[in-house]
């Protein structure tokens, strides 16, 4: 420790910055490789068998989605879990297409909603979730939320209970993909998936740390929806914002393996809409909760809270900040020829540009390899070449996350729906893996 204090002093500023963002990279995110190891080491969590079946209410928010609706109300209703234990409700929200009558022929509880001044998913919960209290008051045990173009698998809610009856008020599944053959883009889509359930949210499980929901496919205690009187979430990122409110209460989050489908962007343009949705939701939600970290963090000693804090702050912001700072004193080194930094310094922040393209390509490449080995199972109708240039363009993938933690921070981003054409049965994506 001493040799490191002295090289630290004795190297010169831009060496210092260097060394100081190496370490704030490591206390940040060391503990996702520890996760990546607890995700291969042990294994998928499993829970006992439950001890009482209980009552849920299936909660979709739709928005012209009759090419997709149908399929999602059928894969709930031929579950193996008892018929008369759920209820589905559809949130036809400013539909211009057959979506409300689709759901309804499918067997779905439909409600219509046309509130053009307040759009978004989480303005569709909060509308869905007052009129199921209302009209069905102490019915439900706990709430389903998905989006229409999901699809379950027919052990979902019975392994979500079995979470759900060991006493969490919250519980997350297993998100897959209906098309990560698709394309590039969809493919490193689900991979991100699958990693994050496998390698994260099973981790922290097995941790006995909160997990966080993604999106929809997590299930929410009546107690909850109840205690806010719907839904009080409204950032561009309502389940982050979610998960970021359960670390800081101490709220814990569980996770199950109970499968469950989405559809990926099959272009890349869509993608980056949709992740430019999410960062600047991040921004938003770090900007509500900032103030609250610190004393979660250090007085409460929740680790949740700090991991949390960590999903919130990207590693890729840190590896924009780095890569900003070399580059601008590299060009000013260059200009002063050699007056405001000698040789030694400039071809330090070269090199150190280089090393951390070369270090996050290699870190999300290990990453791609592990999930594609460990979860190859649950990857579907992918031809062998797709699964093997995946491992080479997931890097690649992620890195465009860099230039959108940028963009998002200074353009105004609106929600803006995500539309979904591929109509797809549970038979279609698993085929003879069932």
């Amino acid at each position: 420790m001493p040799d490191i204090i002295a090289n630290f002093l004795a190297a010169t500023p831009i060496v210092k910055f260097n060394m100081l963002i190496i370490g704030i990279f490591s206390v940040c995110f060391l503990y996702q490789a520890v996760f990546l190891v607890i995700g291969v080491v042990c294994g998928e969590y499993r829970y006992p068998k439950a001890k009482r079946l209980h009552r849920y209410a299936f909660f979709i928010a739709a928005h012209n989605e009759e090419a997709v609706i149908a399929n999602l109300v059928r894969s709930i209703r031929e579950q193996d879990y008892p018929d008369e234990l759920m209820d589905v409700f559809v949130v036809a929200d400013a539909c211009t297409d057959d979506t409300a009558r689709v759901a309804r022929e499918a067997g779905a509880i439909v409600y219509e909603r046309n509130d053009l001044a307040r759009k978004g998913k989480s303005w569709v919960m909060d509308f869905g979730f007052q009129r199921i209290l209302a009209e069905y008051p102490g019915r439900y045990e706990g709430f389903f939320i998905f989006d229409a173009d999901n699809l379950v698998s027919p052990e979902y809610t019975t392994i979500m209970n079995d979470a759900f009856d060991a006493g969490y008020l919250a519980v997350t599944g297993y998100r897959n993909s209906k098309n990560f053959g698709s394309s590039w883009v969809s493919a490193a889509n689900a991979t991100a998936y699958l990693r994050e359930a496998r390698f994260l949210n099973n981790a922290r499980m097995i941790c006995g740390t909160s997990c966080a929901v993604s999106g929809s496919g997590y299930l929410v205690s009546a107690k909850i929806i109840e205690a806010m009187g719907g839904w009080k979430f409204h950032t561009l990122t309502e389940d982050i914002q979610f998960s970021t409110f359960c670390a800081l209460e101490g709220v814990r989050i569980a996770y199950a393996p109970a499968e469950f489908f989405d559809e990926q962007p099959v272009k890349f343009a869509a993608s980056w809409k949709q992740r430019m949705r999410w960062t600047k939701g991040f921004y938003q939600v770090i900007f509500t909760y900032g103030k609250q970290f610190p004393k979660a963090i250090f007085a409460r000693r929740r680790f949740a809270a700090y991991d949390m804090f960590c999903v919130l702050i990207p590693g890729n912001l840190l590896t924009l900040i780095s890569i900003l700072a070399n580059g601008t004193f590299l060009i000013v080194g260059l200009l002063s020829h050699g007056f405001l930094a000698t040789d030694a310094e400039i071809q330090a922040c070269l090199q150190s540009i280089v090393n951390t393209f070369i270090a996050l390509y290699q870190a999300y490449f290990v990453i791609g390899i592990v999930t594609t080995f460990f979860e190859r199972k649950h990857i579907h109708k992918a031809k062998p070449w797709r699964l093997l240039l995946n491992v080479f363009t997931f890097p690649l993938f992620m890195c465009t996350y860099i230039p959108l933690i940028v963009a998002a921070l200074f353009l105004k981003v609106d929600w803006v729906p995500t539309q979904h054409n591929l109509s797809m049965t549970l038979d279609d994506v698993v085929g003879e893996a069932r």
